[in-house]
């Protein structure tokens, strides 16, 4: 039996995407920010910190 992996849903699609990011995010993203010598606006969408942490990922070069 072949499992095929579910495509990830567009940050922009996401039926929670513009409620505030979560603790997790927050934390990993204040980690990510510290790597990369950037800064991190606290109000971000759910959305908008997950597009952050990719960007951040492929910066530092981490969840590759």
């Amino acid at each position: 039996m072949d499992v095929q992996p579910v495509p990830e849903k567009d940050p922009e699609q996401w039926t929670t995407g513009d409620e505030p990011m979560t603790g997790p995010q927050q934390s990993y993203l204040s980690t990510l920010a510290q790597e990369a010598g950037v800064d991190v606006p606290d109000n971000l969408s759910k959305a908008e910190a997950s597009q952050l942490i990719d960007e951040l990922q492929s910066r530092t070069g981490r969840g590759s």
